[in-house]
């Protein structure tokens, strides 16, 4: 997981603040922040954007297109997609001259979603035969993955963000509070949630696991096998 050290700066100003208050009353700023200010509010939606099946390619193409190298395992089937997050903020200040800090009610808003997924089926297995079927149902586990993984990581990122905010205002220098939100965002969470969404990368290797390509080339009487170059499965 993602260091969450970028959100200290934001952190320490909100404590150092609260040191100077610790076991008195409120100060009349933050009677002000905390009663007149909208809570934090965070907005976080998760899109499904759904998935074609490309037949035109052949299995030399989409080994080329994965990348990997002449005379190794040759690709009949390939799901490609790319991750995205969307975060923008803004917030309402109210400022305090006499001690010379402001405080914001940030509202976040995140989106996070899958670029529309592409399956590719290798040409040279015809459409509603054997190979195909079976090469498809293997690539529509890939695409699953993707697409279950968005509730669990919207569930985290939402709780992340509840637990870091606490529906309360923070307190920095004057002039410096949107700074700080602005790094804290772009610099912290950004990061982590895009590294919650890589988390399926795990998911995907074991889909692909040695024993899925053996059964794969034995499926279909062996056709997949004998189709591709060398007898290599893919």
């Amino acid at each position: 997981m993602v260091s969450l050290r970028p959100f200290r700066f934001l952190l320490a100003l909100a404590c150092l603040l609260a040191a100077t208050v610790a076991h008195a009353e409120r100060t009349p700023f933050q009677v002000r922040c905390e009663d007149s200010l909208n809570k934090t509010v965070t907005v976080l939606t998760a899109q499904q954007s759904g998935y074609t099946v490309d037949t035109h390619l052949s299995y030399n193409a989409l080994t080329s297109m994965h990348g990997l190298a002449a005379g190794a395992v040759k690709v009949a089937g390939l799901t490609q997609t790319d991750s995205r997050v969307k975060m923008g903020y803004t917030g309402t200040l109210l400022q305090d001259p006499e001690s010379g800090y402001e405080c914001i009610a940030p509202r976040i808003e995140v989106k996070l979603y899958y670029v529309p997924v592409v399956i590719y089926v290798a040409r040279e297995f015809p459409v509603g035969s054997c190979a195909y079927k079976e090469i498809l149902n293997h690539e529509l586990r890939h695409m699953n993955a993707y697409m279950q993984n968005l509730p669990k990581v919207e569930k985290t990122v939402r709780e992340a963000l509840a637990k870091r905010f606490q529906d309360k205002p923070l307190y920095a220098p004057s002039g410096t509070a949107m700074s700080a939100l602005s790094h804290e965002v772009d610099n912290g969470w950004m990061a982590y949630i895009k590294a919650e969404m890589h988390k399926v990368d795990a998911e995907q290797a074991r889909i692909d696991a040695p024993e899925e390509y053996a059964r794969l080339s034995q499926a279909c009487g062996g056709e997949i096998r004998d189709v591709l170059s060398g007898g290599h499965s893919f």
